[in-house]
Order: C-alpha cells, then structure tokens, then sequence
C-alpha cells in the first residue's frame, strides 16, 4: 500500500513536502473542529482566517527570496508599522486638507505611497548589505529598531483613524469583497487560469522532450485545482453579512433593507490581492532571469559571482522588493483594523519567517517555493485562530508557535539529509 501510494505521488508529480503541510493543515483544522464543537470549522471561521493570513503571506513571499539567497530581515514587522503609520497619518492629517475631505485619490496616493516607501527602505537596506558588506541581520536588526522608533515620531504615538473610506475596503470586512456574483466570476476565472498553466506547462516540457505525466495524471492535477478553488469560492460564499453591516451596506447604495434580505461575503479583496502577488511572485521565481538568479546565488553564491551574476545589485532588487510587499502588507494590515496605533506590526518580522521556514524554504539557501511560504503562513494562521477559539492565552500561543517552528525546521533537515536535497 505505501508503495502504490509513493508511486502514485511520483506519477502525480507532487512535491512529498508539500503533501505533508497540506495534511499538517487539514490535520489541525480537524483537531480544532472537533475541540470547538464545529464553530472552526465554519464559513465565517474561515473567512477570517483568510483575511488574517494575507498581509502576513504577502511578506512571506518576499521573505522566500531574501532567505533563499542565505539573508535574513528582522525588519519587516517594524517596517510594515511605520510605513502604516506614516500612510494613516497621510490620510487622516494631511492628504484632507490638500485635496478636501473623501476625496477620490486619497486612497490610491495612499497605495502607491506604501509601495514606493517601502521599495526605497528596502532598497536602501539591500545597498548597504551588497555593497557595504554588513551582514543582512545586522542591517535588518537594526531597522527593526529604527523603523518602530520612527513609528513613534510620526504622530508622537497617537493612534491615526479613522482612514480613507475606499482605502478601508482593501483590508476585507463586510465591504471589502467581492460579493457573491464576482466571487463566482472570479473563482471561474481562476479555475481556468489555473486549468490552462497545468496544460501549457505539460505542452512546453514536451516539446523540449522531457518527460510528462500520464494524461489521467493531468486529469487529476487539473481537478483538484479547479475543484479545490471553486470548494474556496462556495465556502467565501456561505458566510451571510450580519444585519448591521447589511443596514449600512444597502443604505450607501440606496437599496431598502428588508428583514428577510440576505448577503454573503463572498472572496475579500485582501485574499484576491494575496493571489496576484502569489501568482506573481511565482511568475518570477520560474519563469524570469531574475528568479534564476537568485536561486543560483542561494546555490553557491561564489560560483554565481564568477559566472558574472552582480550579487551585490541583485542583493539590492531582493530586499527592494521585499520592502514593496511588505509596503502592500501594511495596506492590508492597517485598512483591516481602520487604524493604526504604535503595535501595528509587533512580532510580525517572526510570524513571516516562520510562515517561510514552515512552507519549506531551506535556511541554508538555494531552496524554497512561493507556494509554500503561503501555505506556511496559513498554518500560523490556522494554529493562533484555533488557539484562540478555545481560549489558550497569547503568551501560550506563542510557545506553542515557538514549538511547531522548532520542529518544522528539524523535519526539513531530516527530510534533505534523505533524500539529499
């Protein structure tokens, strides 16, 4: 039976770790379903969760290139804090009185300000690692310490709120979703999307003559995509907006609510956001010179040197784009809780290295996948969600996230050392 069952993942071409925190996922929500009576294990349960996972996944992604190229940034947590401080305080302080109160360009300035402060902080810290030869901890140590003191001298510590309405929409909520209609839209675009990838990277190993999988094997890949986002999509779609938001939601778009009226959430927009940066980031780990670069550097970083690779400029463009992602986080992050006060990103550097480090990204370099940073971050996110539910304290939330990283790691190691990887 574990033969048939070997042969058949190697038929399917799936990657065994990622088997593994797959089953390690579904494991814990079953654990917390049954703890929790069912309430786990329930649409609004796992909206939320989603939600949550976002901000924290989108660094994570980035933080798969920096680690893979055998850095490190303790930043992120504290960079995401000031970039949403500075980015609220635009909002509530300044851009109101230049462009007047709702203006319609408050929340995209917003945006691309987060974006572009967070490349040039980044960028700047990637400079003095590759070009001035300070270890990436060192640097990012004390960014970490810079950017939550500078946090405070925005606003001298006072909290900014509330923020731009339509900005509030890219943190989810009642309002931040797509709705049932393009939630069904979106999970058929993407079931397709996803179909086509499936099909024309099996066209492209073939016409290189490698070898491909069995066409039944396709078949499966194929449905379990497919299936398992449009399952996504059904349950986004489950989850009903309560009354009061449904109050506010059919008066600002002068519909008369009605008692018997029901909405569902459907996909938020900090999930859809989450997807673009997965499928981008991807994108350029596969399929870009870029990517190759940065796997041939975490390889061995000597011999991409002398193959002409300019690791120092290429060390400056990893850590420029973690700091954009990280600049998208804090949007997520701070539109999520419609404010932001001087704890925003507290411990955050952590929960993104561990999403990495979980989702397989091997810290000595050289390996780690998009795919598994997110996933990563979503069992972070699962185990302090289910914690909570049943009511463990935060300080025994951590322990127990200290515990599973611990031992995350150490299955990896034991899993390269077998199979040579």
């Amino acid at each position: 039976m574990q033969n048939q069952a070997k042969s058949l993942i190697n038929k399917l071409g799936l990657d065994p770790r990622l088997l593994g925190m797959i089953g390690a996922l579904v494991v814990i929500w079953i654990v917390f379903g049954i703890v929790t009576e069912g309430r786990f294990l329930t649409p609004r349960n796992f909206f939320n969760v989603s939600v949550q996972t976002a901000s924290v996944a989108v660094m994570a992604t980035g933080m798969v290139f920096v680690i893979v190229t055998r850095h490190i940034d303790l930043s992120v947590g504290s960079m995401l804090g000031f970039i949403g401080m500075t980015v609220a305080a635009l909002q509530v302080q300044v851009l109101p009185d230049l462009l007047g109160l709702g203006h319609w360009s408050i929340w995209i300035i917003a945006v691309f300000a987060a974006i572009l402060m967070g490349a040039a902080l980044g960028a700047f810290q990637g400079w003095v690692i590759g070009y001035l030869a300070v270890p990436a901890f060192i640097v990012t140590l004390g960014g970490l310490l810079v950017y939550r003191g500078a946090m405070w001298w925005v606003t001298k510590g006072q909290t900014q709120a509330p923020l731009d309405t339509t900005f509030r929409l890219l943190g989810g909520g009642a309002e931040g979703t797509l709705g049932e209609t393009l939630s069904w839209v979106f999970g058929i675009v993407a079931a397709i999307a996803a179909v086509v990838m499936i099909i024309l990277s099996r066209r492209n190993k073939a016409n290189h003559g490698f070898t491909v999988k069995p066409a039944w094997a396709e078949g499966i890949l194929i449905a379990i995509a497919a299936g398992g986002i449009m399952l996504f999509v059904w349950i986004m779609n489950s989850y009903p907006i309560p009354k009061g938001a449904m109050k506010r939601i059919t008066k600002a778009q002068g519909i008369e609510y009605t008692d018997g009226m029901v909405w569902n959430h459907g996909v938020a927009i900090p999930v859809v956001i989450l997807l673009i940066v997965a499928i981008g980031m991807t994108i350029v780990a596969t399929r870009t010179r870029f990517g190759r670069y940065i796997y041939a550097t975490g390889g061995n970083p000597e011999a991409a040197e002398l193959s002409g690779i300019n690791t120092r400029f290429l060390t400056v463009k990893i850590f420029a784009l973690m700091g954009a992602l990280t600049g998208i986080a804090a949007v997520i992050a701070s539109a999520r809780l419609n404010a932001v006060d001087v704890g925003l990103g507290t411990l955050d550097e952590l929960r993104v290295i561990a999403a990495a480090v979980i989702g397989g990204t091997a810290l000595a370099g050289g390996a780690g996948t998009i795919y598994g940073a997110v996933i990563g971050a979503l069992i972070m996110q699962s185990l302090q969600s289910g914690m909570a539910s049943v009511g463990v304290d935060a300080p025994l939330q951590n322990i127990v996230v200290g515990v599973v990283l611990v031992f995350a790691v150490w299955v990896d190691i034991v899993y390269r050392r077998r199979t040579g990887a």
